[in-house]
């Protein structure tokens, strides 16, 4: 893979073919990034039915697991959450999530020597795997 592609270790597996994130001068974006564990079939915060559908989900682990993925991406770029500066939000049922998104969302991002990056969120039918969010993250390096 070229120097300006990422596949970390620490992360799931991408479901496509497309690296977990590419640079660009001093950016890095990351593609679509779920609570996933890398080298797992369980998913956390997913309860899944026998035909492999969700029959429940905690949205506020899946943001945490998200959340700790993102980090791992960025380390392994020789970035930092620090370095966040734009977060695009996909949420599969924004009436029930978003409130508990937001509680989540503000423990990482909100107060004093915390990155307080540019936020879009979006809600959205389906998302590739049987989650209920995933996020889109772009950052600086150095």
């Amino acid at each position: 893979m070229s120097k300006d592609q990422l596949v970390s270790d620490r992360a799931p597996e991408p479901v496509g073919a497309y690296p977990h994130a590419r640079r660009v001068g001093n950016l890095l974006f990351l593609s679509g990034v779920g609570p996933r564990r890398r080298g797992a079939k369980e998913i956390p915060g997913v309860t899944l039915a026998p035909d492999g559908s969700i029959a429940n989900y905690d949205v506020e682990a899946q943001c945490r697991s998200c959340f700790d993925n993102v980090r791992a991406v960025l380390e392994d770029a020789g970035s930092s959450w620090e370095n966040i500066v734009d977060v695009l939000v996909f949420l599969t049922n924004m009436k029930d999530d978003f409130k508990s998104f937001n509680g989540v969302y503000a423990e990482y991002f909100a107060g004093e020597g915390k990155p307080n990056p540019s936020r879009t969120t979006i809600e959205v039918g389906a998302l590739p795997t049987p989650i209920a969010v995933e996020l889109k993250v772009i950052a600086t390096i150095g």
